[in-house]
């Protein structure tokens, strides 16, 4: 619907950025850190490692002046595991320790808010070798235990938790290399049952909020067809209400229960992972959004023959990653939308289904709502005067602001907005050249140059949005 008057964003919103340790802090083997299943993971060709990224762990305290200057009321960042746990269950590193109480006093210097992400990725690889990660229930014990570590020493001064990063990112697209489908869900499902304990025992400790923190859209029918409608509301649940659902209600999707049993990839749940799973109670939910989602119905048949066609041609992933598209045979294809805008990199631009989004869990879960991902990464061009022009990066944030103010509107409790990224960090699959940040770091691929902060044209527009509460969106 179309309003003729909005709501103002709240008093408390809270306007930040986001990052993750792994792609920004550099320093991977530094101050007694182990080595995370990240840094020894083969290098996409053409890209940088994750030694040095953006440097972060030695220039936090510039990056954090700097967000204060744009005005940042919160800073979402990520607690590396091996960092704190350099072997993932054994002694705790105190070097460790200390470097994010600096973080999170820098942050607490400016009144910035930590949002502080427990899991993005990094497990540390002694678990990997030791047992096969989040294929084991020990990964569960550890996990808990990394996580009262954190709550101990942070809980005092951490109002938001995070608990795993795009858990269902890591699961579609098989992150963990998993050999069979049931293999796959039954690691995803230790990270549900970790997840569960993590948030119980983070209200037991501490005074903090804690919420799952997925990568969530709206699924959009390629059709009007009854069978795409089924598609998308099949999709929906294996890409969305799994991780949701499990996280607030405690129970599996209905219909997908189903279809996991039928194809013989349910999970097995141990003594006490149901009451865990019923008995954890989030208090928020972040999630990270990219563009919505389309979907179209396949059969079986045809969806098995997809995914071998692409396997014999070794075709990578990367276009149903960037785009939250997958093949489920009997259930649904990802497809193209060809009303759907996109970015150079072939990432959705779609605002409208950010506020279809934001509805949609707030009418499902009635807790408030926090956006921590949404951003536009393209090449960026340093000119000669040290100026970096980025318009549209401009023209992405502002509609996506406008979206959030109008779901506020609609009646959504939002929290806050915190897009994907508060300066420039190695992107997952395409390096350092795919630049998300408001501020330029001033390295290559391979040339780290000096590293340097360049405010963007985004820095000061994004400091004026700040600044007015979202009011100025010129």
């Amino acid at each position: 619907m179309e309003h003729l008057r909005q709501k103002p964003f709240p008093k408390d919103f809270l306007w930040g950025a986001s990052s993750s340790a792994y792609q920004c802090e550099g320093a991977w083997d530094e101050d007694g850190k182990g080595p995370s299943v990240q840094d020894v993971a083969p290098v996409m060709p053409g890209t940088t490692d994750w030694k040095v990224t953006s440097d972060h762990y030695h220039r936090f305290r510039e990056d954090i002046a700097l967000m204060a200057e744009m005005g940042f009321t919160e800073y979402r960042f990520s607690i590396a595991w091996p960092r704190i746990i350099p072997d993932g269950d054994g002694e705790i590193n105190a070097r460790g320790v200390a470097h994010y109480h600096e973080v999170i006093d820098e942050c607490q210097k400016y009144g910035i808010q930590p949002v502080v992400t427990l899991y993005h990725f990094d497990l540390p690889d002694a678990l990997q070798k030791k047992y096969g990660g989040w294929s084991s229930r020990q990964c569960i014990d550890d996990f808990v235990r990394y996580c009262e570590v954190c709550f101990k020493e942070y809980g005092s001064k951490v109002k938001y938790f995070l608990t795993i990063n795009e858990q269902n990112m890591m699961t579609m697209f098989n992150m963990g290399g998993y050999a069979t489908d049931k293999e796959r869900y039954q690691a995803n499902h230790h990270m549900l049952v970790a997840q569960a304990k993590a948030m119980i025992r983070c209200h037991e400790l501490c005074q903090a909020w804690i919420a799952p923190a997925p990568n969530i859209t709206c699924v959009y029918p390629a059709t009007s067809s009854p069978a795409d409608s089924l598609a998308a509301m099949d999709y929906d649940q294996i890409r969305n209400r799994l991780y949701l659902d499990v996280a607030v209600f405690g129970r599996y999707p209905e219909a997908l229960t189903v279809y996991f049993t039928q194809r013989d990839c349910m999970p097995e749940f141990a003594p006490g992972d149901e009451e865990a799973l019923l008995n954890a109670h989030p208090d928020f939910i972040a999630f990270n959004y990219y563009g919505g989602s389309t979907v179209r119905f396949v059969s079986n048949e045809d969806g098995l023959a997809a995914k071998e066609r692409a396997k014999q041609a070794g075709r990578a992933n990367m276009e149903e990653f960037m785009t939250g598209m997958m093949t489920e045979p009997g259930l649904a294809v990802g497809c193209k939308n060809p009303l759907q805008e996109q970015t150079s990199y072939g990432m959705g631009i779609d605002p409208v289904g950010l506020r279809v989004t934001l509805r949609q869990l707030w009418e499902r879960y009635g807790l408030p709502l926090l956006i921590t991902e949404n951003g536009c990464g393209v090449k960026d061009t340093l000119n000669e005067d040290g100026t970096v022009h980025d318009d549209y990066r401009i023209d992405y944030l502002r509609r996506h602001i406008a979206a959030c103010r109008e779901a506020i509107t609609d009646g959504v409790d939002l929290m806050g907005y915190s897009p994907w990224s508060a300066f420039d960090l190695v992107s997952t699959h395409q390096g350092i050249s795919k630049r998300y940040g408001m501020i330029y770091v001033n390295r290559d691929e391979f040339d780290l140059k000096d590293l340097a902060r360049i405010r963007k044209d985004s820095f000061y527009w994004y400091q004026k949005v700040i600044k007015s509460n979202g009011e100025d969106l010129a």
